[in-house]
């Protein structure tokens, strides 16, 4: 949730991205389908929705690879370069460097990691006023949803930076995000910045329903505000 990608998204966090000043959106992705906002409407929470704090739990290949390099005396520069591109999705290629075989390299790259309850629960800060849905914030979610709101009539997204985007349908790009059985969903992706008001944003906001009827919300949000900055990420799991 692209924030996955951990921008789920990423995600993803990093430098807000230059460009004009006003309010911007990401390039358009992939087209709605047909019902698009009814479908949307219905999978964002309700007021005082429950929710399980979700984290995304290491693959063999965290485990167990980076006990083998340091068994074997492999290159440590080599192993953080692995790590790296699998923690941003990307393919990974075999190093001789790490000091294991290719066939023990690629055992491990089977597996992918899984998304996992944090075993804490909160109850998400959402407000309605008319046709819009404002979220706040409460402890365990950092300050990451605050602020954040969606037009139920337009499905578009506005930050309390100042800047607002449509939704896109939701695919899966890379590893983390593919191992989630996601049947449909949505994502919103917002950069710019403005050097007047010295406000900016780097956010990506997915939320998408899982085959076995969950939903997942994850937020990835790197804001400046007056000059001063904050970044963090939270996924959260309900069911409606």
């Amino acid at each position: 949730m692209r924030a996955f990608r951990l921008p789920l998204m990423l995600l993803v966090l990093g430098s807000v991205a230059l460009a004009p000043v006003g309010v911007h959106a990401a390039p358009a992705g992939t087209p709605l389908p047909s019902g698009w906002l009814t479908r949307l409407v219905g999978l964002l929470p309700q007021p005082g929705q429950s929710a399980q704090l979700m984290d995304w739990q290491p693959s063999r290949l965290i485990v167990t690879l980076t006990a083998r390099v340091a068994e074997t005396g492999g290159d440590r520069e080599a192993l953080r370069t692995i790590m790296s591109k699998f923690q941003r999705g990307e393919k990974l290629a075999y190093d001789p460097r790490l000091g294991i075989s290719r066939a023990e390299f690629d055992s491990y790259v089977l597996f992918e990691p899984s998304l996992v309850p944090s075993n804490k629960r909160v109850k998400l800060p959402v407000t309605r006023e008319g046709n819009r849905l404002r979220f706040g914030d409460v402890a365990g979610l950092a300050g990451v949803l605050r602020g954040l709101e969606i037009d139920l009539l337009t499905g578009e997204l506005r930050a309390p930076e100042g800047f607002s985007g449509k939704p896109q349908a939701f695919v899966a790009d890379n590893g983390q995000e593919r191992a989630l059985d996601v049947q449909s969903g949505f994502e919103w992706n917002l950069r710019g910045n403005n050097p007047y008001t010295q406000n900016g944003i780097n956010l990506i906001v997915q939320l998408v329903a899982l085959k076995g009827g969950q939903i997942v919300l994850s937020v990835s949000r790197f804001s400046m505000m007056n000059g001063r900055t904050s970044d963090g990420r939270v996924i959260v799991q309900y069911v409606r």
